[in-house]
């Protein structure tokens, strides 16, 4: 990470009441774990954006108003302007490869076929941190589900559990990039 420039920590979803629980939107439910209840956001760049410095580093987060399949429009956009290398971007998502509730991180690699990765992908490069959150895959789970419609459902009150439990832990995971 480049310490003298700002990291760009970026939840994708979708915007809109109607996804606020759904499995695509665990990037801005986690982002939003970060952010204190009564913080002001700022709409900018087809994003809802927050600043704050978190152990004196500067700290923007980022929520794409874009809709999942064009983030890399919001995300490329603060990158340019902020001149935020891509090594300080930070992009938290759903997985449905992973259990549900499951952390993993690495630092580019393919899309896997989720279209918000594609769009950051085309728009910035493919060399940046990636936290992924399991939501499972209904083929594992053995249920007759389109992925399309199971990335948009709504997490049960078992899996929100999970979901919460894996949210404490990327805290961790942020902190330990300051």
């Amino acid at each position: 990470m480049q310490e003298n420039k700002p990291l760009l920590v970026v939840g994708l979803g979708n915007p809109g009441a109607q996804y606020a629980r759904t499995r695509h939107n665990v990037g801005f439910l986690t982002v939003r774990h970060f952010v204190p209840g009564d913080a002001v956001w700022r709409r900018e760049f087809n994003a809802l954006t927050y600043t704050t410095d978190i152990d004196g580093h500067r700290v923007i987060f980022a929520l794409p108003q874009t809709f999942m399949n064009n983030s890399g429009m919001a995300v490329g956009a603060i990158m340019n302007f902020y001149r935020i290398p891509l090594e300080n971007l930070v992009v938290i998502h759903d997985d449905m490869d992973l259990p549900v509730g499951t952390v993993r991180e690495k630092v580019g690699g393919g899309s896997a076929g989720h279209n918000g990765i594609k769009s950051i992908d085309a728009a910035v490069g493919r060399d940046y941190r990636r936290i992924r959150i399991g939501i499972g895959h209904p083929r594992a789970l053995g249920l007759p589900i389109n992925p399309a419609d199971w990335v948009l459902g709504r997490f049960s009150d078992v899996e929100m559990s999970a979901i919460n439990d894996a949210v404490s832990t990327v805290n961790f995971c942020l902190s330990r990039h300051h």
